[in-house]
């Protein structure tokens, strides 16, 4: 009756949810319960033990040769031929009612469905492959297939699911010692925390996998470790254990012609090729790596290795090539919902269409590529509430695997004269199990759905104010509500300003004009950050920056200098860019003053971070007197850069400035430029 039970729920339940799944599971108990009432004896033995009617001995026979055969073809990554096989054992094993055989044929198909990247699919055949096992109660089977769920949670970015499966996998294994299983899945525990960038905790768990594999001498499991060890190296720009330890995963997968290691392996060298800036050696394994994912239709790799070999050729300049990859890698990330992939896909294709002279199309991409980018961080930020979500999935977990124990002590021990009374409060716990659980999992759904849309709109405001005020001066602000003035002895201003823009803009359309001035103050955005400069304002065409606050720098002016001779270099590249694309452009003056200001914030509405004082007034001379295309600085600014060996000073002589009468100036550039 137990195995009439145990087959009639594997052949109904497909993928209900977890709540439906206990409900059946107590819904067929009760029914053996009412069963036993009417026997005379009590009944103790479990499916296995139960006389079983005998399978058809060639059938059976057949049905495992064939079962053999799976793991051949997947190491060969022939998975046509292997799915073929593991279907026509399944039905072999279906018609024999061979409950075990079921549930490894849907393992093994799930595995099948996982290489070629088909995860949905995976998922659903991995979820009957549990149903089967469970009903066997055969938990070495449960373990394999818990721990490969949270493989898939893993590539598609969903890491407390991913997680949490590998914890329960790894709870199984320790009770049931199986130590390589175990190993597996700490493993799979550290590369989570490599994507999470908690690089200790992820080589913690590595290493221990990486002992027991050695133990076991298991080369298979020891080129998986190596090139995770290697990936978290890479993560750390720590490029040459990196190498090592990626090349001895490789020596071990091709030593045991392992297709899957091999590509996983020949990826991450070129990775970390292109992180060493050698390129050329870079295409080389990026290209092996796509002509193995195409022979084993791993489509996660192939976009992978597209985008990448896309990334590289843009590096090589060789833009078409480098478009064509990258757009075939981003349609298939899409496909598999990678967003990872797909960032990295849309950011690629941003800089190749912006170096074309598509300014729409990369203006398109690098739209996508923002907003994959805030829901990465969003998810991040999710992730980091990793383990109250353990916690609370741990605590479900016990109270269903508590209440399935004392169920089971119970039938073994409760006489048959007190059955009807065993029935009944059978009955009872059952109800109260659903009422707990249901009640538990809506409440720490809604509290979860609560702090992500908390931690959501912490994180818009704080990016926010941290656009409008720099980092220090946002913190008093919100420390205190105000923020207090500050002087400072010497600061270094810098104006912009376009030559012309009158005359030029009138060539423009409004929404052309706009788009042009916000390319360009992007890239002067983009400047600013690298050389630590803050930005004050932007009025109309006029940009304008400060070096040495909120945070004295001794290098601020040469830095300010620098970084005002890299605008004049963006602007004389996007002016032949636009000549090119026969489209009017501008020329521009930089001037640059050195000397005391005040600083603060006025006002309590629209409030911004502004500077005051006459060097203020006198760098805004510096750049009105100054000439298009060149840096012009006043005769303070000079004195505290004139020994920079790597900076040429042309004298202008002194110059009459508005306001200011005469003013000893200087144009500055870059040696041997």
């Amino acid at each position: 009756m137990k195995k009439q039970f145990a087959l009639i729920f594997l052949r109904h339940k497909q993928s209900k949810g977890k709540y439906l799944h206990i409900a059946l599971l107590l819904f067929f108990s009760l029914c053996y319960f009412f069963a036993l009432s009417e026997n005379k004896s009590v009944r103790t033995k479990v499916i296995l033990q139960e006389p079983q009617k005998q399978p058809v001995p060639s059938l059976k026979k057949t049905a495992d040769s064939l079962f053999n055969q799976i793991n051949l073809h997947i190491q060969k990554g022939a998975f046509a031929k292997a799915e073929l096989v593991a279907q026509s054992s399944l039905q072999m094993y279906r018609s024999l009612d061979e409950i075990p055989g079921i549930g490894n044929c849907l393992n093994k198909i799930a595995t099948i469905s996982y290489y070629i990247a088909d995860y949905p699919r995976a998922l659903t055949y991995y979820d009957q492959s549990i149903d089967a096992y469970e009903c066997i109660d055969f938990q070495k089977g449960v373990a394999s297939s818990v721990n490969n769920k949270g493989a898939i949670y893993y590539h598609l970015g969903n890491y407390p699911e991913a997680l949490a499966h590998y914890k329960k996998a790894v709870i199984i294994n320790e009770t049931l010692g199986a130590i390589k299983q175990k190993a597996s899945a700490l493993q799979n525990i550290g590369g989570i925390y490599l994507e999470l960038e908690e690089y200790t905790q992820a080589m913690n768990y590595l290493k221990i996998a990486k002992k027991t594999y050695e133990s076991l001498d298991n080369k298979k499991t020891l080129s998986q470790v190596n090139n995770g060890i290697g990936g978290i190296y890479l993560k750390q720009e720590k490029y040459k254990k990196a190498l090592a330890f990626v090349n001895k995963g490789l020596q071990l997968a091709k030593t045991i012609e392992d297709k899957q290691r091999i590509l996983e392996s020949t990826y991450i060298l070129g990775a970390i090729k292109e992180a060493t800036h050698q390129t050329t050696e870079a295409l080389h394994h990026y290209k092996n790596t796509l002509q193995l994912a195409n022979q084993l239709d791993n489509k996660r790799y192939k976009s992978l290795s597209l985008i990448a070999l896309g990334e590289v050729y843009y590096q090589l300049d060789d833009l078409k090539m480098g478009r064509s990859h990258c757009k075939q890698g981003l349609k298939i990330s899409e496909e598999l919902n990678i967003i990872s992939a797909q960032e990295e896909g849309c950011a690629c294709l941003y800089q190749i269409n912006k170096s074309l002279g598509n300014t729409k199309t990369a203006l398109l991409y690098y739209e996508q590529s923002v907003g994959l980018s805030d829901s990465l961080q969003t998810r991040k930020t999710a992730n980091q509430m990793l383990h109250m979500e353990f916690e609370k999935e741990q605590l479900l977990d016990s109270i269903y695997h508590s209440e399935k124990e004392r169920r089971v002590k119970e039938r073994h021990k409760v006489a048959i004269e007190k059955k009807e009374r065993q029935r009944n409060l059978l009955i009872i716990s059952a109800c109260f199990i659903i009422v707990i659980a249901g009640t538990l999992w809506s409440r720490l759904k809604f509290t979860k759905k609560s702090k992500a849309k908390l931690q959501l709109e912490k994180d818009r405001s704080e990016h926010l104010l941290l656009n409008i005020l720099p980092e220090e001066i946002a913190e008093e602000l919100k420390t205190k509500g105000y923020v207090d003035a500050q002087d400072f002895e010497t600061a270094s201003i810098l104006f912009t300003d376009f030559k012309s823009f009158t005359e030029t803009a009138s060539k423009l359309s409004p929404q052309e004009l706009v788009e042009e001035i916000n390319v360009c103050f992007k890239a002067f955005d983009a400047i600013m950050e690298t050389y630590h400069i803050e930005k004050i304002k932007t009025i109309g065409d006029a940009y304008m920056a400060a070096g040495g606050l909120p945070k004295p720098d001794a290098h601020a002016v040469k830095n300010t200098i620098l970084a005002a001779l890299e605008m004049q270099s963006f602007i004389r590249k996007r002016k032949k860019e636009n000549t090119l694309a026969h489209k009017p452009a501008f020329d521009m003056r930089v001037g640059i003053h050195v000397g005391p200001i005040v600083a603060g914030i006025v006002g309590v509405k629209k409030f911004q971070y502004d500077i005051w004082g006459d060097t203020v007034n006198t760098a805004s001379r510096m750049e009105s007197n100054g000439e298009a295309g060149k840096v012009n600085i006043s005769q303070d600014t000079y004195n505290v850069v004139q020994n920079e060996a790597d900076l040429v000073f042309e004298y202008r002589g002194k110059i009459d400035a508005k306001g200011k009468g005469a003013l000893a100036m200087y144009f500055v550039s870059k040696k041997n430029t």
